[in-house]
């Protein structure tokens, strides 16, 4: 027998869902259903809502493929959003409630990538803890790397040494609205060049996502003679900053603008107070990009995979 109520998520929740999502331990503006559904046409939602009675205590952001749910795929990360004040005995039993509607619904299996530690306005463990109890795997682990602005700064002194020399040579720093010169002229032929790949999020999309939260998501450029050479795409939850995207042209490379660009949000968003900055995950063996990114005064955390066979 279910201890708690559980529901799908339907449009007439918009309002209660993100209600929760502001008031949660774990939650961030890309949990939001905005978010969520920008890129509707491609995952179909299978969100759930758990119930107290009549007091929403959880929501379980995900998709389903294929019978099987996703904690979404759409999503940087995921997992279960928690109330404030929720206990690890209720925690472990909405995790029951949540395998048991799902296995009455022919779901195969239910896929997690869990929220980064640093990303907890207060611990949120619980989930990992007892999802491994009740039989889950752990498939996979990414490097995370991650400034703690609780701790003194340890950039590099040969990237701090360039940063010094080059701080009077006409670089101009600036946030954008309009990140088609970025996308343009930076991003997509970079990631074309070095990876054969694409932005995760096409131009249109990033646009309408500033435009939905444009105090979440930012745009910087650092230009020399008008000309752009790098860019960074901030995505700001309540207490950490993340470099979601950050590219450099060839001549921006010589003269070391992206990590300019990097010192100098690092500098910023510490004054500002923020906790962390988050500088995304390392994956593949990418030693050089493991290296740029611990010169940078990144520490390692890791974001853990999570299977559970049905």
């Amino acid at each position: 027998m279910q201890t708690y109520t559980i529901k799908r998520y339907h449009k007439d929740d918009y309002s209660l869902w993100n209600s929760f999502i502001d008031n949660s331990k774990n939650g961030t503006f890309l949990f939001y259903r905005d978010f969520m559904e920008y890129h509707s046409d491609r995952f179909q939602d299978f969100s759930l809502l758990i119930y107290d009675k009549k007091k929403i205590i959880a929501v379980f952001p995900s998709n389903i493929k294929d019978e099987k749910i996703y904690s979404h795929q759409g999503l940087t990360y995921g997992g279960l959003v928690l109330g404030k004040s929720i206990g690890g005995e209720k925690v472990r039993n909405i995790l029951s409630d949540i395998i048991d509607f799902l296995s009455s619904r022919t779901i195969d299996c239910l896929y997690v990538k869990l929220l980064p530690i640093f990303y907890h306005q207060k611990p949120s463990n619980e989930f990992a803890f007892f999802f491994s109890e009740f039989g889950a795997e752990l498939y996979g682990r990414d490097l995370n790397l991650a400034i703690d602005y609780n701790l003194p700064s340890t950039i590099h002194k040969s990237k701090l040494k360039h940063y010094e020399k080059r701080r009077n040579i006409g670089f101009e720093i600036v946030e954008v609205d309009d990140f088609s010169g970025f996308w343009n002229e930076v991003l997509i032929p970079r990631l074309q060049e070095r990876h054969s790949t694409k932005p995760v999020h096409t131009l249109e999309e990033i646009h309408l996502l500033k435009d939905k939260f444009p105090e979440s998501i930012k745009q910087f450029v650092i230009s020399l003679d008008d000309e752009i050479l790098a860019g960074i795409t901030i995505f700001k939850t309540k207490e950490v900053v993340k470099s979601q995207y950050g590219a450099v042209t060839d001549q921006g490379e010589k003269h070391r603008a992206l990590d300019f660009l990097f010192i100098s949000l690092i500098n910023q968003y510490r004054e500002e107070g923020y906790r962390f900055f988050d500088m995304g995950t390392v994956t593949e063996n990418n030693f050089g990009l493991l290296k740029q990114k611990e010169e940078l005064g990144c520490e390692i955390y890791t974001q853990d995979f999570y299977r559970l066979d049905l």
